[in-house]
């Protein structure tokens, strides 16, 4: 009789450590808050660098276009006006408009809405765009907690707001600017940042898309930024609809006039609830997963999208209405603005300079800088429009559409042409809106087609930029976001070149420093066609380069 062995039970593999409630949740976010840092410190130095020094520059610049008291008054009268209000603020200070005035009630605006669209970007960029590329969930099968993702892009928001509110101070009070009031002012750029910042991190929990989920967001804040001025246009000093709108928050402080700190305790009271709101309903979904189911499309495309151009075209509509009514409202203000800033100009032998050419009129001059304002913002879309296509590639979509048979020049001509034929109709959008405008409020009928050529002359310069984005895209991919440095160098030496008179040859590292001032001056054909021809040479070179380099590159 054999002896019967007995086996010692096996002893069971230690299971991973479950990360379910309360602190656990939020296991990992330092670890996390340190690798966004470090991924995303040149873009976190760029936004930081460019707000604050464009602050700084501003307070120089303007106290050396307006040293006097007088000036600074006939600046007021037009901030004053309906358009102005709009594009301004609520116009604290014009009584006695000081420099520091000057700064809060004009830069504010732009800045707070610049802070707001760096923090939603970067929101969404952390949380919603990772588990859309599935890197999300590669992290969360670690030792990470549930809410340590979206924490995590919360905290990296906030020091991206604390550092552009410190470097705004600071450069605003060497500048010569009361120091508290520049703190004010730029707490309140910080805090309506993580405002907005907080809105996208509700919208990533609700959408799939991170295209989605920055949308949201950003018609949140559109939707603000409207409320707003249609509150302050209603009543001098801010109605009460315009207190319903987080930018009113910031501009209530009334800094370098009647400071005052109470409205930005609802900024801090909106954005703590908003990020709380997003840390519990990240924890009801699934990953990679939204609270809004999306809508199912039907079960055969039809014929009109059997084409690349059609397509892209479909993809791009919402963003194409968006920026067309934007254009839109631009126009309406410029053409609004015309007989009031030329009469601002006319006062102000520095300003006259900037904006008269040689024997131009004052209005004819204003025109001009208004069309370039229009080229700037339709670069801005076309570059927008053609990086898209950098982005269906990394997200592994663009790869399904060539593998039926498309020809990958075809694709990228399709998303050109989208984006050019988009271009061409913003411009005409805002130059239909300034003509009328403008012809209502001088009774002038010229004014439509002069505001139309101002604004259909920026076209060449547009294309080329557009062209430029896709050879970037075609040939160096993985430094295609290098276009928007090309925007953002376009756009200073268009909108502060004359104001540091700088020669004609440093105009001309621009495109749009080539084209011709219209209606100031007559139009110049020769440099609208050389322009055509560089754009349509890029163009080729992009679609020779996208043929032979490999997808993802």
């Amino acid at each position: 009789m054999s002896a019967a062995t007995t086996l010692p039970a096996p002893v069971p593999a230690p299971l991973p450590a479950r990360v379910s409630a309360g602190a656990g949740q939020l296991t990992g976010t330092g670890v996390l808050l340190r690798a966004a840092l470090r991924r995303n410190r040149r873009r976190l130095v760029t936004w930081v660098l460019a707000l604050g020094g464009i602050t700084v520059y501003a307070a120089v610049a303007l106290g050396a276009v307006y040293p006097t008291a007088a000036d600074r008054q006939a600046r007021a009268a037009v901030m004053e006006t309906p358009a102005g209000i709009l594009l301004s603020g609520p116009g604290f200070g014009t009584d006695d408009y000081t420099l520091g005035a000057m700064i809060a009630n004009e830069l504010g605006l732009t800045v707070l809405v610049a802070v707001s669209i760096m923090s939603i970007s970067l929101v969404v960029r952390q949380t919603r765009a990772e588990e859309e590329s599935g890197n999300a969930e590669l992290l969360l099968a670690a030792a990470v907690g549930r809410r340590a993702p979206l924490a995590s892009a919360l905290a990296l928001m906030a020091i991206a707001d604390v550092a552009v509110a410190v470097v705004i101070t600071a450069g605003l009070a060497g500048a010569g600017l009361a120091a508290v009031d520049a703190a004010a002012l730029a707490v309140g750029f910080a805090l309506t940042g993580a405002v907005f910042g907080a809105v996208a991190a509700v919208t990533a929990q609700l959408f799939v898309q991170a295209r989605a989920a920055s949308g949201s967001a950003l018609a949140v804040l559109g939707a603000a930024v409207l409320v707003r001025g249609v509150g302050d246009v209603l009543h001098h000093s801010g109605s009460p609809l315009s207190w319903l709108s987080p930018i009113a928050w910031a501009q209530q402080t009334r800094a370098f006039v009647d400071l005052r700190w109470e409205p930005l305790g609802l900024s801090v009271a909106l954005a703590a609830v908003l990020a709380a709101l997003a840390l519990r309903l990240s924890a009801r979904r699934d990953v990679g997963a939204g609270l809004l189911t999306p809508r199912r499309g039907p079960a055969a495309a039809s014929g009109w999208l059997a084409g690349p151009v059609a397509l892209l075209a479909r993809l791009q509509r919402g963003t194409v209405a968006g920026w067309t009514a934007a254009m839109l409202l631009l126009g309406l203000t410029f053409g609004s603005l015309t007989d009031s800033v030329t009469d601002m100009i006319a006062g102000n032998p520095r300003l006259a300079t900037v904006f008269g050419g040689e024997g131009a009129g004052l209005t004819d001059s204003f025109t001009a800088a208004a069309g370039l304002y229009y080229g700037l913002c339709a670069a801005a879309f076309t570059v927008g429009s053609v990086l898209r296509l950098r982005g269906e590639e990394t997200a592994g979509r663009l790869e399904l559409l060539l593998a039926g048979g498309v020809d990958r020049r075809r694709v990228l001509g399709a998303g050109l042409a989208v984006a050019c034929a988009a271009a061409v109709l913003l411009l005409l959008v805002a130059g239909l809106g300034g003509g009328l405008a403008a012809a209502a409020v001088s009774g002038r009928a010229g004014a439509v087609p002069d505001q139309l050529g101002t604004a259909l002359v920026q076209l060449p310069a547009v294309l080329l930029l557009g062209a430029l984005t896709a050879v970037l895209v075609a040939a160096v991919p993985r430094r295609s976001g290098l276009a928007w440095v090309a925007v953002c160098w376009v756009a200073l030496l268009g909108m502060f070149g004359p104001l540091l008179q700088l020669p004609g040859w440093a105009a001309r590292l621009s495109p749009f420093g080539w084209l011709p001032r219209v209606p100031a001056v007559d139009v110049d054909v020769a440099p609208l066609a050389v322009l055509l021809l560089v754009a349509a040479a890029l163009g080729a070179v992009a679609l020779l380069a996208f043929r032979r380099r490999d997808l993802s590159g």
